[in-house]
């Protein structure tokens, strides 16, 4: 079947939707009914070490100002606390809460059982294979949302 490059597109998004779309789903189902995909992006950048909303806006490609009302939901709903910055007391910093590991670690958790379940679909060795030619493909580094002009870098701008 030759199929073209929009259809590529699409089954790829699909297939995307399918993870998200389930993890949204079970996270409701074990108590974390409030978790968008948006909200896992930003806690990740925050346990990875974005600090602030001007962080969490670098990390993400996105305003300060939609970091900080993205950071004001999760203070609410308690997945993530701002505390004193032990390098300078003047300064707070942003920290996961033990909510929001617990939302991180079942949404994982979820993940992992639909490749389970694609495994035992399709085989191991060809979601293997799969996996293998997606990264050779766009390479085996996870998407960076921080990387100034990274669709530039592959159209040779």
């Amino acid at each position: 079947m030759n199929r073209s490059g929009p259809e590529l597109a699409l089954l790829l998004l699909a297939g995307f939707r399918v993870l998200v779309d389930e993890a949204i789903t079970g996270l409701a189902e074990l108590g974390h009914d409030n978790v968008r995909p948006v909200h896992d992006f930003a806690l990740r950048a925050i346990a990875n070490g974005a600090e602030s909303a001007s962080d969490l806006g670098r990390s993400l490609s996105i305003t300060k100002q939609s970091a900080a009302r993205t950071i004001a939901v999760l203070q609410e709903r308690g997945y993530v606390m701002s505390g004193p910055d032990p390098r300078d007391a003047r300064r707070k910093r942003l920290q996961v809460t033990a909510l929001g590991f617990d939302a991180l670690h079942k949404g994982e958790a979820i993940l992992d059982a639909r490749r389970r379940r694609w495994a035992e679909q399709i085989g191991p060795e060809r979601l293997e294979a799969l996996e293998d030619e997606l990264a050779a493909l766009v390479g085996e580094q996870p998407v960076r949302f921080d990387a100034a002009g990274w669709m530039a870098r592959d159209l040779g701008t």
